[in-house]
């Protein structure tokens, strides 16, 4: 798509709550090809990771993306709760307009095997991961007007490729979106939306302790780990029109590895 086409598109990217992590390089690569951002955040559950929260990581966001000179609003939201995905579309619509392209790229993830894992866990994914995600994506295309140039890009994680046994309601939900994925595309392509997912493969978002580093580099044919802006290459190519014959696939973005 040229540069002036893309002027007049609005992504919606969810996830976006730190600078180093993938929605935000999803962000920084859409606006490079002036396309207005909306990102969503949800500070509360970094707080709850190993990683922490930075508070002033959506603004500082905002003002980067607005340096590149394109239009970017944010909000700090809840996927889990069933009346957010209506929320984020009234609000796009009110701030920006109407969105044609939406990233799931926000996601619940706690380690448990299955010696742990419990109802709530499963709950906790599921109301983030699948429902959060899947509500969010029939909201946008509901509303989307039609004709071409509408895209859903959603974000898994390789389960199908190998197993991942510690992260049991993780994958589960994750191997959800990926038949969502599939049968959504068969829905909307006559209504001009594509949709795909993509697995980045491990990508060094800042969480990563040095000795799964070395041992991912081992066995990567690149010899390096996957970086954010990686996978937000992709995805800014699958939003864009050369993209439009692709639809209902799982495009393993993984550098060769495992």
């Amino acid at each position: 798509m040229s540069m002036e086409a893309m002027k007049q598109r609005i992504a919606i990217v969810t996830g976006a709550s730190r600078r180093r992590g993938i929605g935000a390089a999803v962000c920084r690569t859409l606006a490079a090809r002036h396309v207005a951002i909306f990102f969503t955040h949800w500070r509360q559950f970094d707080r709850e990771m190993p990683w922490g929260a930075d508070e002033d990581e959506p603004e500082s966001l905002r003002a980067e993306l607005l340096g590149m000179g394109v239009v970017c609003e944010h909000m700090e939201t809840d996927l889990s709760l069933p009346a957010t995905p209506q929320r984020i579309l009234d609000e796009v619509e009110k701030r920006l307009g109407m969105p044609s392209i939406l990233v799931n790229n926000a996601a619940y993830s706690t380690n448990g095997n299955y010696e742990e894992l419990t109802a709530d866990m499963l709950d906790a994914h599921y109301a983030v991961n699948m429902r959060g995600t899947f509500l969010l994506s029939t909201e946008f295309a509901r509303r989307y007007p039609g004709g071409p140039g509408g895209r859903i890009i959603s974000l898994t994680s390789g389960q199908s490729t190998g197993p991942m046994p510690n992260e049991l309601a993780y994958i589960a939900t994750k191997g959800a979106i990926e038949a969502f994925t599939v049968s959504l595309a068969a829905d909307l392509a006559a209504k001009g939306i594509t949709v795909n997912a993509v697995d980045p493969g491990a990508t060094d978002t800042g969480w990563m302790p040095e000795e799964l580093k070395v041992e991912i580099v081992k066995h990567s044919p690149h010899g390096r780990i996957g970086q954010p802006e990686d996978a937000a290459r992709l995805i800014a190519f699958l939003a864009s029109d050369e993209a439009e014959w692709i639809t209902g696939q799982i495009i393993h973005s993984r550098g060769g590895g495992i």
